[in-house]
């Protein structure tokens, strides 16, 4: 009996030994795995210099290229009106008929007249070269033939201002009379607007800063004009979706508005389709022109501090978290911008800024998705 309780004791001490080292094996096991797991895994993105295109976003409004309002010139009974509401005119085309009948009488009369003074001037004209006439009664007769003819070419006028002609090719808007409407000589109230709206206007308004700001960045190289020195715009209608048509920035005002401090830029568009329509709200975006060398950084790759400096998290050689101070001028897409604090080559965490903070070491990896490596972007100031 001793023996066995001796033997069972020695077992059981083994089997109480075993379990210390098994367990010592998995806490060391665990150590060892937390170990690896301490060091974070991040996203970053390599800085990389490319030429940007820079552009300014603004708001506008359209306006039509070309504006005429129909008015009669002589007076009378309107007898019909030739359009339809809403369409396509052409310069010239027939858009009123106003009673012509007193006009008809007028210039038969003045036509008659005309013919009798006429005859009366020739044979006075015959007379002077015998001398059988003074010459003043030629020259009585002369003016008065002269006159009667001014007043027929005025009654052949008259009758042709009856029949209302479109002033320019265009788009014809409602008709303010309808048959029967008596209508005077020059009135003030317009008989229909006729507008050409292909191509259109887009006026915008920037602010004299702005300009200054882009005149001091040509003249010292930072950015050069794009393409031949004509400044394409591009528009975002209302409805958030892009303007197919490409249009060319005409002109810009010779004066600054002394209430708002802005210039009015004016971009003409082609509009084939008749999608810009006068008066309608767009965001016009306008080329300014190229950045060479432009260093872009993820949005969500920079952050602010409390005192509002825009800050970015970069991986260093030995793989360590430093925190750089960043100047952006303005967003480019989804990008920043930026034009202080960062150099090519840099890695920039984009992805875990949240779980990392400065001086932490983290294993550095691709991040998940960016698009600020485009070979060429378009830049906006917002």
């Amino acid at each position: 009996m001793p023996i066995h309780r001796t033997l069972s004791s020695t077992g059981l001490a083994v089997a109480i030994a075993a379990c210390l080292v098994l367990t010592a094996c998995q806490k060391e096991g665990a150590n060892s795995a937390s170990a690896v797991n301490t060091t974070p895994e991040v996203g970053v993105v390599t800085v990389q210099p490319q030429s940007v295109t820079l552009s300014t976003e603004l708001p506008g409004r359209t306006t039509s290229y070309l504006v005429a309002e129909v008015r009669p010139q002589v007076g009378g009974i309107l007898l019909k009106r030739l359009f339809e509401e809403g369409s396509e005119v052409k310069a010239g085309q027939p858009l009123y008929q106003i009673d012509p009948a007193s006009y008809r009488a007028t210039l038969a009369k003045a036509e008659a007249s005309l013919e009798s003074v006429k005859l009366l001037s020739e044979r006075y004209a015959r007379l002077i070269r015998k001398k059988a006439i003074s010459q003043q009664d030629y020259d009585d007769a002369r003016s008065q033939f002269l006159q009667a003819k001014a007043s027929a070419d005025t009654a052949r006028i008259d009758l042709g201002y009856t029949t209302i002609t479109a002033p320019i090719s265009g788009r014809i808007g409602r008709s303010s009379v309808t048959q029967g409407a008596l209508l005077t000589a020059n009135q003030t109230t317009a008989l229909a607007t006729v507008q050409q709206l292909n191509p259109i206007y887009v006026d915008v308004a920037q602010s004299s800063t702005e300009l200054l700001r882009l005149k001091d960045d040509l003249a010292a190289g930072r950015i050069k004009n794009a393409s031949d020195g004509q400044v394409e715009v591009r528009l975002q209608l209302e409805n958030g979706k892009p303007y197919p048509q490409v249009g060319k920035l005409q002109f810009g005002e010779v004066s600054v508005d002394p209430g708002t401090g802005a210039v009015t830029l004016r971009a003409v568009f082609p509009n084939p389709e008749g999608t810009l329509l006068p008066g309608m709200f767009v965001r016009a975006q306008l080329q300014e022109g190229i950045r060479e060398d432009a260093l872009l950084v993820p949005q969500r790759g920079v952050t602010r501090d409390n005192a509002g400096q825009a800050t970015a998290l970069v991986v260093g050689a030995d793989d360590k978290v430093e925190q750089r101070k960043v100047t952006v001028e303005r967003t480019v897409g989804t990008n920043w911008l930026v034009s202080d604090g960062l150099k090519a080559g840099d890695r920039v965490i984009v992805d875990g800024v949240q779980n990392v903070q400065a001086g932490a070491q983290v294993k550095a990896v691709p991040a998940k998705s960016t698009t600020h490596q485009a070979a060429s972007t378009s830049a906006q100031n917002k």
